[in-house]
């Protein structure tokens, strides 16, 4: 069994999802949106992360927002929503009802199949969607069209309405998107229907195991909020075992460790490279609530695949400006740079980076 340090872990992952290419990438060679960008966090986040991978400026016809992976807004290539929309559906009973979470509990009280009722919820929300619809009115409209077991009453809102993962997750088999830059969030009709196959590049499994390897499946099942069983199931064949110090885990095969790339990137809080479930090996000297709080997530300094330090923005009179923390010592020239051009992508002028 072949042995990876910590070191080759982190180096392939940086090159695996790119993040030494400076420019010259397309929508249809950016690796990372085989899995999906999640677009959560500051306006723009999934833009960025594909900004930070050699992809600036990506035509907006070219990529789709939808709910997907643990009902996080995930942004794709457009051109694969159909190859999507069957990757991320669930693949048994067992899986649709891990994934909805406390939604399972009522619908098999009642005799309903799990995945009956997603697919039920879906052509109820294809009917009701016949115009872009805001999330309000589409939760509006399904509480008149669904039986109590589809029905929660949210103490928030003081209101019934569909249960919140069991809503999301169906809007895609539903044809619907998210409107870019609409808050409370707006649904389109694509018209685009799950297709019959996976592609094979779609496929989530291998997908994290290729931009998120070397990885075991309680890990992958962590990340799609499905269960270990599920994803041993659905484990691919030609994966490779690799010794992780100490821990067994697996890549696709024919996959090596790299030589390490010497990059800075300032990762928005969702990057995927942050989204990995063995948080210990990217952050092994420090409290994961460093870098992956309850709540208010900061940004993180990538030096040559190491998290070097936090971001923070303020924002103040059409500026943008961040506070970095540093963890350890490096060089503020390429994370100045970094600066200047998130400040471009939003839209604002460049107010400095405040290092502490």
């Amino acid at each position: 069994m072949t042995a990876w340090s910590r070191a080759d872990v982190l180096a392939h992952r940086v090159r695996a999802q790119q993040l030494d290419r400076d420019a010259g990438g397309t929508v249809a060679d950016t690796a990372v949106l085989d899995l999906g960008v999640q677009d959560t966090g500051p306006a723009g986040a999934a833009r960025w992360a594909l900004a930070v991978r050699g992809l600036p400026d990506p035509a907006d016809d070219d990529l789709v927002t939808a709910w997907t992976l643990r009902g996080a807004p995930h942004t794709y290539r457009r051109a694969d929503l159909a190859g999507v929309a069957a990757a991320t559906w669930p693949w048994s009973e067992a899986d649709a009802a891990k994934r909805i979470l406390d939604g399972a509990r009522p619908l098999r009280a009642a005799g309903i199949p799990v995945l009956d009722a997603l697919a039920h919820v879906a052509e109820e929300m294809r009917a009701v969607a016949t115009a872009p619809t805001v999330k309000g009115d589409m939760s509006g409209a399904l509480r008149d069209r669904l039986p109590e077991p589809y029905l929660r009453h949210c103490r928030p809102c003081d209101a019934v309405h569909a249960y919140e993962q069991t809503f999301r997750l169906a809007a895609l088999r539903a044809g619907l998107v998210l409107r870019p830059g609409t808050s409370p969030p707006v649904l389109e009709q694509t018209g685009v229907r799950p297709a019959t196959a996976v592609p094979e590049r779609l496929d989530v499994v291998r997908a994290y195991l290729r931009l998120t390897g070397p990885a075991t499946p309680r890990q992958v099942a962590a990340f799609l909020d499905s269960t270990v069983a599920e994803v041993t199931a659905h484990w691919p064949g030609d994966a490779e075992p690799v010794d992780v110090e100490g821990e067994q885990r697996w890549v696709l095969a024919g996959t090596r460790p790299p030589e390490p790339a010497r990059t800075t990137r300032l990762l928005a809080p969702f990057d995927p490279y942050l989204q990995v479930r063995d948080r210990e090996l990217l952050l092994p000297d420090r409290p994961a609530t460093d870098l992956w709080p309850v709540l208010g997530r900061p940004g993180a300094v990538l030096v040559d695949g190491e998290v070097a330090g936090t971001w923070r923005p303020t924002t103040r009179a059409g500026r943008l400006a961040l506070t970095v923390t540093r963890w350890r010592p490096f060089g503020t020239a390429a994370v100045e740079d970094q600066a200047e051009a998130m400040a471009a992508a939003r839209g604002l002028a460049a107010g400095g980076v405040d290092l502490v």
